[in-house]
């Protein structure tokens, strides 16, 4: 494992793109960065604070959370796809992911999260003509979201209660009632997750120093060891997905600005995921 950038307060939302290398935020000091495939590092959307997840956009630009879910074009030109004030007492918003049709699943938050006591927040699905959809409620801090290889599962980490949740998902991107897929033990906590070829579900431990897999039934397979404690999320990225980037907050490391981005080499390839389709 070797470290390929740092100096980050809250490295958040990686997200690997094949033509321009991997995307990232840092949510603490602000902006969306791009690391090239050369090891450049460069800022592309400055300022915007709280990004804890990203997606690719099939007419080109992404997708970002924070205060609301935006398209950012490659120019920079802004357009806002949900606001928080469609939905009752949301603030804000976190991780994010897409299914196969381009939808967007994303949780929102009604709570600052470093500032308020934590409420309940939900679950959204963003369809493709734009309108949200919520399917389901009482996520104390929602994180990391994946969707299974034959989109048909639907993962999704609860960071306040502890659980990674797990919804069965119809073609047209309904879900049922959620059960628990996994724990990852009584003071570990669940971050940003990714889903692998295999159907393996790969979880940050937030601070925990690890990233942990499990089975697609939920059994533990194996840890990977991190060289930093606060571990929000990670990516599969390189032309056959198996350059695994972690990225990290600067929590319990040795000063305020030290989150980093570490890459090492799997056995296992990453799912790939589908630009968001969805209507700007």
């Amino acid at each position: 494992m070797e470290q390929v950038a740092g100096g980050y307060g809250l490295v958040e939302a990686p997200v690997w793109d094949p033509a321009h290398g991997l995307y990232f935020s840092d949510v603490r000091n602000g902006g969306v960065f791009v690391l090239d495939r050369t090891g450049e590092t460069s800022q592309i959307v400055p300022k915007r604070r709280g990004v804890g997840g990203m997606a690719l956009h099939a007419a080109g630009g992404l997708i970002v959370g924070g205060r609301n879910i935006a398209w950012v074009g490659p120019d920079g030109e802004t357009r806002v796809l949900l606001d928080p004030a469609a939905i009752p007492g949301a603030v804000g918003f976190n991780d994010l992911t897409t299914d196969a049709a381009g939808r967007i699943y994303v949780g929102s938050l009604t709570y600052r999260v470093f500032v308020d006591p934590a409420q309940p927040g939900f679950l959204h699905a963003i369809d493709l003509d734009g309108s949200m959809r919520t399917l389901s409620d009482g996520v104390m801090l929602t994180n990391g979201l994946g969707v299974s290889p034959d989109g048909q599962r639907l993962y999704h980490c609860d960071s306040r209660a502890n659980i990674v949740r797990l919804y069965d998902i119809a073609p047209d991107g309904s879900a049922g009632p959620w059960r628990e897929f996994a724990t990852l033990g009584e003071r570990n906590i669940p971050d940003g997750m990714k889903v692998a070829a295999d159907g393996s579900v790969w979880i940050a431990d937030a601070h925990g120093g690890r990233v942990a897999v499990f089975e697609p039934d939920g059994i533990h397979r194996m840890d990977i060891a991190v060289p930093m404690p606060m571990v929000t999320s990670l990516c599969f990225g390189g032309d056959d997905l198996k350059d695994l980037y972690i990225v990290t907050g600067s929590d319990g490391g040795p000063e305020p600005n030290c989150g980093a981005i570490f890459k090492a080499r799997v056995d296992v390839a990453g799912l790939p995921l589908a630009p968001a389709k969805v209507g700007i």
